[in-house]
């Protein structure tokens, strides 16, 4: 469809602050001359339903209006159908809580703001972060980071929770977490190196911000790589007193510790044991994970961005 755009609107995003703002959001697109069809998502997963058949209906743009987990449904569904072939341009309204990947991104989180970003037409290609796990093998596309271990364990911790919200949710099953001193052996394998041995956490970022944290502080969507940092602390105290340090993207950031590692690959291979809970994108893709390969895809995913 020539010159005009899909919206794919999650009502949900930013706990329903999205359905909120509904209203500004088509008055923000006609009022730049964007022509568009809108569509609503109606649960998980329907995100990536409407990307796909967006992308074979030959949709000029699709535009995300959500939040980070309505983004990566959207990514998925848009490289899964578009395949080898040429992949329409990605424009993002943030209506999520916490708007990771536009942080990361450089764009700006107000509404108005960002729809003249997609109505000025400059687009760049980033780098897509893909994660193949199972028997039969699946796999998941990830715009901003994914793990193993500690990580997703906290995630599930998280979902379990329901009366605190933002940050703080996150920092109190983090502490949660870490109190359990979940460990796993691993064999790690990257382009130019190996590990085996203990490990607390494994986790892979596209970009250095996510969940309000900087877990691959200096990852970089537009290197060609993967950045994941991996490490094994022996008590909780340890931990504990690591946490701060992975909120400073800069110096201080908890991967200057002797214990903790950080590599730039295009590529890692992880065998696990015991099996370990998988998350991409903060989403749960199994719980059951003991063979892992991660790999990136350079320059895959043309984004409008200032």
């Amino acid at each position: 469809m020539a010159d005009k755009a899909k919206v794919i609107h999650n009502p949900y995003a930013g706990r329903w602050l999205a359905q909120e703002k509904l209203g500004a959001v088509r008055q923000t697109l006609q009022d730049l001359g964007i022509v568009f069809d809108l569509e609503s998502t109606t649960g998980p997963g329907h995100a990536t339903q409407i990307a796909s058949q967006a992308v074979q209906q030959d949709y000029s743009m699709i535009i995300a209006a959500g939040g980070d987990g309505t983004i990566s449904e959207i990514i998925n569904g848009m490289l899964n159908a578009s395949g080898a072939s040429d992949t329409p341009p990605l424009g993002i309204l943030p209506l999520g809580s916490a708007n990771d990947l536009v942080i990361n991104l450089g764009l700006p989180v107000d509404l108005q703001q960002a729809a003249r970003s997609i109505a000025a037409g400059k687009i760049r290609f980033i780098d897509i972060g893909q994660v193949s796990f199972g028997q039969p093998a699946q796999t998941q596309f990830f715009d901003n980071n994914s793990a193993i271990g500690l990580e997703p364990t906290v995630t599930l911790i998280q979902q379990r929770m329901k009366r605190l919200r933002g940050l703080l949710r996150y920092l109190v099953a983090t502490v949660m977490g870490i109190m359990q001193n979940p460990r796993w052996e691993v064999q790690l394998e990257w382009e130019g190196g190996d590990y085996q041995g203990p490990c607390t956490l494994v986790t892979v970022g596209n970009c250095p911000l996510t969940g309000g944290l900087y877990m691959a502080p200096h990852a970089d969507p537009f290197d060609g790589k993967l950045t994941f940092v991996y490490g094994f602390m022996r008590s909780r105290s340890q931990m504990l007193a690591l946490l701060p340090r992975t909120m400073k993207p800069g110096e201080g950031s908890y991967v200057e510790h002797p214990s903790i590692h950080e590599i730039h690959s295009p590529w890692i291979k992880i065998k696990v044991s015991p099996a370990t809970p998988l998350h991409a994108d903060g989403e749960i893709q199994t719980t059951q994970a003991r063979e892992v390969e991660y790999s990136i895809l350079p320059a895959r995913l043309p984004v409008f961005l200032p």
